[in-house]
């Protein structure tokens, strides 16, 4: 048994590994994508002086309060309207400033008479005030956006604004699920006598799709290792880049994925963490043909299938592609946390944020087979080896969930 830090060190490493592949993509199929290429700005942003308000835009000068109206600019209908410091030009939010245009103010702190404009009592000026200048948000030739984005829509708009039709980004890493275990039967079956639905399957592979990567799956396969064998086979035959599976990693008669690992010529890197929940899971590398599999064994407990994933799985495909990876908050702890032994304990909680803190409670049961307190967490509270008592008020790492 390894620790959690060396078993990350590990994993990073083989990471590092993959072989990862780009491609373009129209940019409004790119929203979810991770950037793959920084993105340079082909113009100014803004491209000229413009209005940030609706108004008038005057030439400022000390203890002017008065201006005479001599014409109107709109977004995309510019005129060159000549002002000096009496005159002014109504102007609409977005519309390019005229020559001698420094200012604006904004329509609701001017009175209107007819052509003239007189500012309302009370209301204090500043040279520039309202004019967004240009180059302001970004300079032509700067990046606009950097490798490794995870694109969201304020980036598409960023790139659409450099002129970027097609952008280049990271094919989604393919991720093969399989469950193990004859005590299973599929999500649309009745369970009866000593069967269990098999909930790690469609955990697995919604996880892997909430990261928007290409979840593929394998289905089940019953405790026979031909039946493990063909299905792993098949699995790793498909250019997978990772393959999951789950149940059948311990030490028990019918636990047979670590032999059909082996197999199947997958190096196995490490086998049992020290950890809870969670702490039997197997790693290992397959290589053929030139290419890189990663292949975990999970264990068939649905909470620490699903944390495994979390911390292992998770963590590394944001680490591999430089993304902010589990986002982890410190909270002050609601309630006292006990453990008996020394490994790393990765427990359920519920964690609120209110009057600039975050504050964290623990979750019910802590078992590794109750998935019922898994939903109703929304953090993992982080115990380090060497703790074994946390008291409430103390501040305490979570990983959200």
């Amino acid at each position: 048994m390894i620790s959690f830090e060396e078993a990350q060190s590990i994993l990073k490493t083989e990471f590092s590994k993959l072989n990862l592949v780009t491609g373009h993509v129209d940019l409004v199929d790119s929203v979810g994508r991770i950037l793959a290429e920084d993105i340079y700005s082909d113009i100014n942003l803004p491209p000229f002086d413009n209005s940030a308000m609706d108004g008038i835009a005057i030439h400022f000068a000390p203890g002017i309060t008065e201006w005479k109206i001599v014409g109107e600019i709109s977004a995309g209908k510019f005129k060159d309207v000549r002002i000096d410091e009496n005159t002014a030009v109504s102007i609409m939010t977005g519309a390019r400033l005229s020559n001698g245009c420094d200012t604006v103010i904004p329509i609701e702190d001017i009175e209107m008479d007819g052509d003239r404009a007189s500012l309302k009592e009370g209301i204090d000026i500043d040279r520039g005030m309202n004019v967004r200048s240009q180059g302001n948000d970004l300079v032509k030739g700067k990046i606009a956006l950097a490798r490794n984005t995870l694109l969201k829509p304020r980036h598409i708009a960023v790139a659409a604004s450099c002129g970027q039709s097609k952008v280049k980004v990271y094919e989604r890493l393919r991720i093969g699920v399989l469950a193990t275990g004859d005590e299973l039967v599929d999500v649309d079956g009745t369970p009866a006598y000593d069967k269990i639905r098999c909930s790690n399957l469609y955990s697995l592979l919604s996880a892997v799709k909430a990261m928007n990567m290409e979840p593929v799956n394998l289905g089940m396969a019953r405790d026979d290792k031909q039946l493990i064998y063909d299905r792993m086979k098949l699995g790793l035959d498909s250019n997978l880049d990772v393959l999951l599976t789950t149940g059948g990693v311990s030490v028990g008669k019918y636990d047979y994925v670590m032999e059909v690992h082996e197999k199947l010529g997958v190096e196995i890197k490490f086998w049992r963490v020290n950890i809870k929940p969670g702490k039997p899971v197997l790693f290992g590398v397959y290589n053929h043909n030139g290419k890189t599999t990663l292949v975990f064994g999970l264990p068939g407990n649905p909470v620490s299938c699903l944390v495994n994933f979390l911390v292992f799985v998770q963590q590394n495909i944001c680490s591999l592609f430089d993304l902010d990876s589990t986002r982890k908050v410190v909270a002050v702890l609601d309630d006292n946390l006990k453990k008996k032994d020394g490994k790393r304990h990765f427990m359920r909680g519920f964690c609120t944020y209110e009057d600039g803190k975050y504050t964290v409670k623990k979750i019910g049961s802590q078992s590794s087979g109750n998935l019922a307190e898994m939903g109703k967490a929304n953090c993992l509270i982080i115990v380090e080896e060497e703790k074994t008592s946390l008291e409430k008020g103390e501040l305490v790492e979570c990983i959200m969930i």
